[in-house]
């Protein structure tokens, strides 16, 4: 009796210790933040991992400049020479410059570098008046980009660089889509990403450096990718930053901290929660999945982020919808798979007809082409009739 009960008490021990395994632990508990607003972000999926006041408007200062530069970047043509007027030349501009001179020569491409990299703001208006002609006319047809091509709703952007105007908003949120977006393109990552370039301008031959602590490694953190800071007193201290390690893709951004090391503060320590607790998995393009008799295909490759320690499981739906499932039921993502033209029924789709619960059993022949499981099943039913016959010749002799 004794060993019964021990026996069972093992048993009760083991399912305890591996049923706590499968179900996870409890997701982590986000950092807490000193910036008014906030966001993380992961650049493949698209998902939301933390936000604080994310879609409260606010002033973005000199992180405008993501969206001028995407902007331009897809709208005007770099090799274009741009002659700077008399407007953009640095003298006429407030805050941080490149030093252009009127009637100075620069490549549309250099004005973005001395934009993204040095935050000149004579390169934003320079840029501006030359895709449109005028600030104005640039604040409106950026903001019908912002709109129909990013597709963020919150935003009105009054410049090109992020002075301080009352109407010159966002949001968190806004700036994080604008960046994910910004950051598919190769031109892009790269001038984000610089942290140091040659500047050989009519009157100012130096060295330009990103002013953000991370790209340049002021404040050392593995894997970042690209940024820009920004401050104006209406606005305080904000900052956007990238950064990538094993297939997680992080964008963060901090609006209105009160002092300079705020939104670094918090920007490492949303990377770390990021890095640390989450991971992001594929479903490359192409890969198949099938409901009854009816075969569906990924038309682009999927990507959805999840706690490292959750276990996910996919339901795919009579019309195509793929639902990723968490373990507490509730359904993490969904997409819509595209309807595959399957004009032929193998063997596996045969077997799943005969059934009336739409149980999908899965069999060592599952991935077999179906003649072969045909010689496989006929290959296999002669050896057992041999093994019967050579059995009932041998029982015979013995009798």
């Amino acid at each position: 009796m004794r060993k019964i009960i021990l026996f069972i008490t093992t048993i009760v021990a083991v399912n305890s210790l591996f049923g706590s395994k499968a179900f996870g632990e409890p997701h982590p508990s986000p950092p807490s933040l000193e910036s008014e607003a906030a966001i993380l972000l992961e650049r493949n999926s698209g998902q939301v991992l933390f936000d604080k006041n994310a879609n409260s408007q606010m002033y973005p200062a000199s992180v405008t400049k993501i969206a001028t530069a995407i902007y331009a970047i897809e709208t005007g043509n770099l090799d274009d020479i741009v002659t700077i007027s008399s407007n953009a030349r640095a003298k006429n501009v407030e805050g941080t410059t490149v030093y252009l001179e009127e009637g100075e020569k620069v490549t549309l491409k250099e004005l973005i570098q001395g934009l993204l990299i040095n935050s000149g703001n004579d390169a934003g208006v320079a840029i501006a008046e030359h895709l449109n002609g005028s600030e104005e006319q640039f604040s409106k047809d950026i903001n019908t980009y912002l709109k129909n091509v990013i597709g963020v709703q919150d935003t009105n952007f009054e410049n090109p660089h992020g002075l301080f105007n009352s109407e010159h908003r966002t949001t968190a949120e806004d700036l994080a889509r604008i960046t994910r977006y910004a950051m598919k393109n190769e031109t892009f990552r790269e001038i984000f990403g610089t942290k140091e370039l040659e500047w050989n301008g009519q009157t100012w031959d130096t060295t330009i450096l990103s002013h953000h602590k991370l790209v340049k490694e002021e404040i050392p953190y593995k894997g970042v990718t690209g940024g820009k800071n920004g401050y104006v007193n209406q606005s305080g201290y904000t900052l956007a930053t990238t950064a990538e390690r094993d297939g997680l893709s992080l964008i963060v951004i901090t609006l209105k901290g009160s002092m300079k090391n705020v939104p670094y503060d918090d920007t490492i320590k949303l990377l770390d929660y990021g890095f640390e607790n989450y991971r992001t998995s594929i479903i490359s393009k192409g890969t198949k999945f099938k409901v009854e008799d009816q075969e569906y295909t990924a038309s682009e490759t999927i990507a959805y982020t999840h706690p490292k320690n959750e276990q996910l499981s996919k339901d795919i739906k009579e019309d195509g919808t793929m639902e990723i499932i968490a373990q507490d039921g509730e359904v993490a993502a969904s997409y819509q798979l595209e309807e595959v033209s399957n004009k032929t029924i193998n063997v596996k789709t045969k077997l799943e007809n005969t059934t009336t619960n739409k149980v999908r059993y899965d069999t060592i022949f599952d991935e077999l082409d179906p003649y072969l499981a045909y010689f496989s099943i006929a290959f296999l039913l002669s050896m057992i009739g041999i093994f019967y016959r050579q059995n009932i010749y041998y029982l015979r002799k013995i009798k």
